[in-house]
């Protein structure tokens, strides 16, 4: 008589697996959620920190600008970082500079500090926010743009809370701008202790490959790939301006710093809830109708808030974000439709990142000089609308030139 098969291990490795899935999705959102408090809490106390530091609208604009240059810069060496050492400890210290600086941050007694922890705070938010693009491919091959759009959802859900509270806490409770915005990095003790649970049975990985330059596999003469790059450079171009400067216009016109927060909370509300819906809705690689729709409906946002700023904000400003909150979801998953490896992900992930946060860098600069230039933010603002326009005449261009199928 032959003994009966047990099944029960491989049963018992299935619901590892799964569990271990669960937990690694887990990981990935409590992680994102800390990666936009550090510059999105900055907005609604803007105005105070411009009156305490005697900064410029130019000066003042560096506080999102830096992050938004070192989430261009230091995406190229991220991938070999990644090589060289393994993903999990690159993202432990990167959360730990992230939590540092923005303590630091909140006790800043000069112009030179409050920028110098600012670096810090890009320096978290950039290799962190790397590194993702290579694990989703890795782990969820069949689901990055699900995926994406959890992840991009919770980035907005952070850039929410913190957009939407800090004026309040920092005018309402009476705690200022300096505890307001420092009480964010409490998000990343909670993302580097769910990242260790979730991966703590894990191996480090570290490549035995002979040293590459950071240069090297970049997509540089790929069409397709620069034009991602540029749609990506347009979706944050216009975000980050917005988040900076939507605040402090309001707060011109005549609103409170609270009231101001909760516009600008709005704008990042309709932004967290378009995100993972165009993930769930966009099935096909060829994405060109979904990145265009989100292109127009970002350019009618911003004409309707071009042309009557003090009238139906609640409109305006969301109806720009879920355009640009479904478009950040696609350009993050364009590099993936567009690859078939976790390196070579990585590696156009890179490429994207770069291009794209270096050019998104100058929106918020260019949009506190021209107000500095004109007196008002009617200039800067039809400057973004005239960016909308451009990523609505590049999408017809967006077609993946890969038959990869990704859901």
């Amino acid at each position: 008589m032959q003994p009966a098969i047990r099944q029960t291990p491989l049963a018992s490795t299935d619901q590892t697996g799964t569990r271990s899935q669960l937990f690694l999705i887990i990981a990935i959102i409590l992680v994102a959620i800390d990666l936009r408090p550090g510059i999105t809490a900055i907005g609604p106390v803007l105005p105070t920190i411009i009156d305490e530091f005697r900064l410029s609208h130019t000066v003042a604009s560096l506080m999102t600008s830096i992050p938004d240059l070192l989430m261009g810069t230091l995406a190229l060496p991220t991938p070999w970082l990644v090589r060289r050492f393994g993903i999990n400890p690159v993202l432990q210290i990167a959360l730990g500079i992230l939590c540092i600086a923005m303590i630091a941050r909140a006790f800043s007694p000069n112009t030179a500090t409050l920028l110098g922890s600012t670096v810090g705070v890009g320096a978290g938010i950039a290799i962190a926010g790397a590194l993702f693009g290579g694990l989703i491919k890795t782990r969820f091959a069949t689901r990055v743009a699900f995926i994406m759009g959890l992840y991009t959802t919770a980035i907005s859900v952070g850039s929410a809370l913190s957009a939407g509270t800090t004026g309040w806490l920092a005018q309402t409770v009476g705690l200022g701008w300096r505890t307001s915005t420092g009480i964010w990095s409490i998000f990343g003790i909670v993302a580097m202790v769910a990242w260790w649970f979730a991966t703590r049975h894990e191996q480090k990985v570290v490549s035995t490959a002979p040293a590459t330059s950071i240069f090297a596999g970049l997509p540089f003469r790929n069409k397709t790939a620069w034009l991602i790059a540029l749609y990506f450079a347009g979706v944050n171009f216009l975000f980050y301006s917005v988040l900076t400067w939507t605040a402090p216009m309001y707060q011109e016109i005549g609103l409170s710093a609270a009231t101001a927060g909760l516009v600008l909370a709005s704008f990042t509300i309709a932004f967290m809830f378009s995100s993972p819906l165009v993930g769930i809705f966009s099935k096909s690689t060829d994405r060109r109708l979904w990145l265009a729709g989100a292109a127009a409906v970002t350019a009618t946002g911003l004409i309707g808030l071009v042309a009557a700023p003090d009238a139906l904000p609640f409109v305006w400003l969301p109806l720009c974000a879920i355009g640009l909150g479904a478009a950040f979801t696609l350009a993050m998953t364009l590099p993936l439709d567009n690859t078939h490896t976790a390196d070579e992900a990585n590696r156009w992930n890179a490429f994207n990142l770069t291009v794209g946060y270096l050019i998104a860098a100058t929106g918020p600069l260019l949009t506190g000089y021209l107000r500095d230039i004109t007196g008002d933010f009617a200039v800067p603002f039809a400057l973004l609308v005239g960016v909308a326009l451009l990523m609505l005449a590049a999408t017809p261009f967006l077609k993946p030139h890969t038959a990869v199928t990704v859901a």
